[in-house]
């Protein structure tokens, strides 16, 4: 991936619900000028939830997400709207399409309950104006009944499609200024050097996803980027000429970066800079105190964003289950999730460490982290263990007041 890509993750997800032959998969094929999506008179055409990354203007880089009908029926169909209501966890904009010549369904009224109970800005999309006169008074009556913003489209003639792209854009979220990865926390001018190790897990010829982000990121604040390795970090600051206001580091080589960095200059890592921008670094300090009070028989959840190939030493399933039982002298049970789907019973576990996020967009980080929060499970992130492990989170901290300051809060 390119510098000047947008990843997966980083883009806005926008996911279209409702009941089989509303003419979702149509609209997604009229909003994108393109026929990305089957199109079929079939009910049930479409059945698992299909993602497709693309530029769409004026709206720019998205993911737009054709889930099943919530009408679909059997077994299969009750599985296919499980993972059409699990495409809410990631969703940024919803579009619940209605088809007009069959009026609002129950099905309809219930996923725009789950979409305002999810938070997620949503849009009734009136469809198949083409075939039916509406008057009015019926507008007004549904503008009453659902009290969601509306548009009316043809997704065979295109009519209503321009102003459907409108309406997006006006309730796109906006994004703060906070959820920067590093660019808040230096001004231009400033260098930052990345410790970057280059071994056996490393992508051949790449360097990996936030990597790439952060250096976009440094850049983009017109700040400069010193990428080295970290047996060569020492010999960098001291060439360096100039003071960085900050390293950054893989969360593996911690200790030897912490060992040679000076103390006087802001260190942290990549996975704590990632438990901010995606989700909620608070929320995971407090995770990582809990986990002293763990206990014989606890289970703990290993949670990873995406399946990659597993190494011999693999950090999640050899590494952080080692440290855990070192740390804690206690005989715990790990188990394990990967990819999108993540657990359906959080409250079974004691403690869930997660990955950090860098394949998932922040909707998806923070409704894992607000799914453990409901269940008071502690959360934490891979890079906040692996400096908690090494003793040097509070270190690593230095640049988060306020996460400083959770973490050296006494425990009542």
């Amino acid at each position: 991936m390119s510098l000047n890509e947008t990843p997966r993750s980083e883009r806005v997800h926008i996911a279209l619900f409702g009941m089989r032959n509303a003419g979702k998969s149509s609209i997604i094929n009229s909003i994108t000028d393109q026929e990305i999506a089957i199109v079929s008179d079939v009910k049930g055409t479409t059945t698992d939830p299909v993602y497709k990354a693309m530029e769409i203007l004026p709206i720019g880089p998205c993911v737009i997400i054709d889930t099943a009908g919530l009408d679909d029926i059997g077994e299969l169909g009750e599985l296919r709207k499980k993972k059409t209501l699990e495409v809410l966890d990631k969703t940024n904009i919803a579009l619940v399409v209605i088809d007009l010549s069959v009026g609002v369904m129950e099905y309809d009224k219930f996923i725009i309950e789950q979409i305002r109970e999810k938070k997620v800005p949503v849009i009734a999309v009136l469809n198949k104006i083409d075939k039916i006169d509406v008057k009015e008074e019926q507008i007004n009556a549904l503008k009453k009944e659902l009290n969601i913003p509306m548009v009316l489209v043809s997704a065979s003639t295109k009519k209503g499609i321009k102003e459907l792209k409108n309406k997006i854009i006006s309730i796109l979220p906006e994004e703060e200024d906070k959820f920067k990865i590093v660019g808040d926390l230096i001004k231009p001018g400033d260098f930052v050097v990345l410790v970057v190790p280059i071994d056996k897990a490393a992508p051949k010829g790449r360097l990996i996803l936030p990597q790439q982000q952060t250096i976009r990121d440094i850049l983009e604040s017109d700040a400069m980027a010193i990428v080295t390795k970290e047996y060569e970090l020492k010999e960098t600051l001291e060439n360096l000429g100039k003071r960085p206001k900050i390293v950054i580091t893989d969360s593996q080589v911690f200790l030897k970066v912490a060992a040679d960095t000076p103390k006087d200059i802001l260190m942290t890592s990549f996975s704590i800079l990632f438990a901010r921008y995606k989700g909620d670094l608070v929320e995971l300090i407090k995770g990582v105190k809990e986990i002293k009070k763990l206990k014989d028989g606890d289970k703990i959840l290993i949670a990873e964003g995406c399946t990659h190939h597993r190494q011999a030493d693999d950090i999640g399933r050899v590494k952080i289950p080692r440290w855990i039982r070192q740390i804690t002298g206690k005989k715990v049970d790990f188990e394990y999730s990967a990819g999108v789907s993540f657990t359906q019973d959080v409250k079974k576990y004691s403690l869930i460490v997660h990955c950090g996020g860098c394949m998932l967009n922040r909707a998806a980080m923070v409704s894992r982290i607000e799914g453990a929060k409901e269940f008071n499970v502690p959360i934490v992130n891979y890079g906040i263990l692996i400096a908690y492990v090494h003793g040097i989170l509070d270190r690593a901290l230095d640049p988060f007041p306020l996460a400083k300051m959770t973490w050296e809060e006494e425990e009542e």
